[in-house]
């Protein structure tokens, strides 16, 4: 071969090397693992080196995640658009300095510029800041909710810094209907299922416990069930919670409730249901296959509306192995989780409470809303730095706020009413918790420090049993070998005259 012909090939390798790596990979992928024509083999070292330029996300693919094929279509919907808000922000801005007359009214000018401030601050956030482990229905969804997480976490810190009076007062701000103090329901009282003196309706007592919180009980831990991926958890979470209201009835008038209502209505029914429905949706989520294609390179209309419907399901799967008792930093990690939850379920009852706001009152919902749609993430989050703490160095953003929202809280509750939380517990519930305690604390101990502690011991014993029992088998010759200080240091003669023959 002459040299402008070496020179030729040279080239047309470089650039067919080059036209595999800058084509989407991805979308052949898809197509059964096909290649470019005039690319080489994926086994070939060309594709290994492309393999190693792949990011860093790419290559730490867990035995629990599902593969995931993608074409790599970048859309207009996909892309952060930060001149564009940044342009509409300031026109907006600059109606309203110059075209728009200020009202003299100062309430309504605070109102409207501590609004006007949040939504600047969601402008920034949703287009600047860090991604999450989610991206669909998209990445800006998830980043949204990140803002209002510190919104929230600073709205918090604002009402624990006010007097008890003026946080309450503070209150009207928000809804003028707020503010006074409401009584709480008791959903105790007559307990029978069947009521003989009820000619009329002798199940009235069932019916009257058929409210909204019946389908809210069952939808929360349907989406708890999505979070936490694990069905030993949840049932744990969904039975302390009951035994938790039990243990703090005399404390909120609500937690006063029936035997049924605590182990039939919800135990069973509602939470049982959820749970149930949740993990039949974690096994089609585990098992559906993550192919993603871009909308316009569908050909179909059903194609295109299947596609469409299936951007706001995850982009990838993770099964979440919590194993608790595999080492005890997990176990104490599992046991932490399952305290916030149980924190975060009580400050739902407390802070209503607290701060005078009805069950009914759209706050309340909201909350509920926020922490659906900020606890996937904040689970995600916790469970990748529990189980690859090389690779995830810090704990996430959304679990960080999450943990501090509820602690904040817990402290709102205690400084708001600390008569109610320091009402004392009756002392045969008290024995329940301390005996259950106890047993979490010896069963930590013999586990994690004893049973290891005698594992390592009788695996020495073996070891030395062992050793003997090498030295006294017999050499070739028939003699066995000495244990003597000599053959200890310098071997045995009888073998080194064997090795030298």
């Amino acid at each position: 071969m002459t040299k402008p012909e070496s020179k030729r090939s040279a080239v047309a390798a470089i650039s067919a090397a080059v036209k595999c790596t800058t084509a989407s990979s991805a979308a052949e992928r898809v197509n059964n693992g096909s290649v470019e024509p005039g690319c080489p083999d994926p086994s070939t070292p060309t594709k290994a080196k492309v393999t190693k330029q792949t990011s860093r996300e790419s290559l730490h693919r867990r035995n629990t995640e599902c593969e995931v094929y993608d074409d790599g279509t970048n859309t207009f919907f996909w892309r952060a658009h930060t001149v564009t808000v940044l342009f509409i922000l300031t026109c907006a801005l600059v109606y309203i300095t110059l075209l728009e007359e200020t009202p003299q009214d100062t309430t309504y000018n605070t109102k409207r510029g501590i609004v006007a401030s949040i939504l600047v601050f969601l402008c920034f956030g949703v287009t600047q800041a860090k991604d999450g482990p989610f991206t669909r229905p998209h990445p800006a969804y998830w980043r949204f909710w990140l803002c209002v997480t510190v919104v929230y976490e600073l709205f918090l810190i604002f009402i624990l810094f006010q007097t008890v009076h003026d946080g309450r007062q503070f209150m009207k701000y928000i809804d003028p209907k707020l503010g006074v103090p409401l009584p709480e329901r008791d959903y105790g009282g007559n307990c029978l299922i069947y009521d003989p003196g009820n000619n009329t309706d002798p199940f009235h007592n069932i019916w009257d416990k058929m409210d909204g919180f019946v389908p809210a009980h069952f939808l929360g831990w349907y989406i708890k069930t999505l979070m936490i991926r694990d069905w030993w958890m949840c049932m744990i979470i969904s039975v302390m919670f009951e035994f938790l209201e039990y243990s703090l009835e005399h404390q909120l008038p609500n937690f006063s409730e029936c035997w049924w209502d605590h182990w039939i209505m919800d135990v069973l029914v509602c939470n049982g249901l959820g749970i149930y429905c949740g993990m039949k949706t974690l096994a089609w989520l585990s098992m559906k296959p993550y192919q993603w294609q871009g909308l316009w390179n569908i050909p179909t209309y059903k194609g295109k509306i299947k596609r469409i419907a299936f951007q706001f399901t995850p982009y990838s799967w993770v099964k979440f192995e919590w194993k608790p008792a595999s080492n005890l930093r997990r176990w104490l990690a599992v046991l932490g989780i399952i305290f916030m939850f149980l924190l975060a379920e009580l400050n739902t009852f407390y802070l209503k409470f607290v701060l005078w706001m009805p069950p009914e009152h759209y706050l309340v919902l909201l909350r509920l809303v926020f922490f659906v749609n900020v606890g996937g993430v904040a689970m995600r989050e916790i469970y990748d730095f529990m189980d690859d703490p090389k690779f995830h160095k810090k704990l996430g953003q959304q679990a960080w706020l999450v943990a501090a929202i509820t602690v904040t809280e817990f402290l709102i509750v205690v400084k708001y009413d600390p008569n109610t939380i320091m009402l004392p517990i009756p002392f045969f519930i008290m024995e329940c918790w301390l005996l259950g305690i106890l047993l979490i604390f010896i069963w930590t101990l013999w586990r994690f420090f004893i049973r290891d502690i005698t594992l390592r011991y009788k695996e020495t014993r073996r070891r030395k049993q062992e050793v003997p029992a090498d030295r006294d088998r017999p050499l070739g010759n028939g003699s066995t070998a000495t244990t003597s200080g000599r053959s200890k240091l310098n071997g045995n003669s009888e073998t080194l005259r064997q090795r030298k023959s």
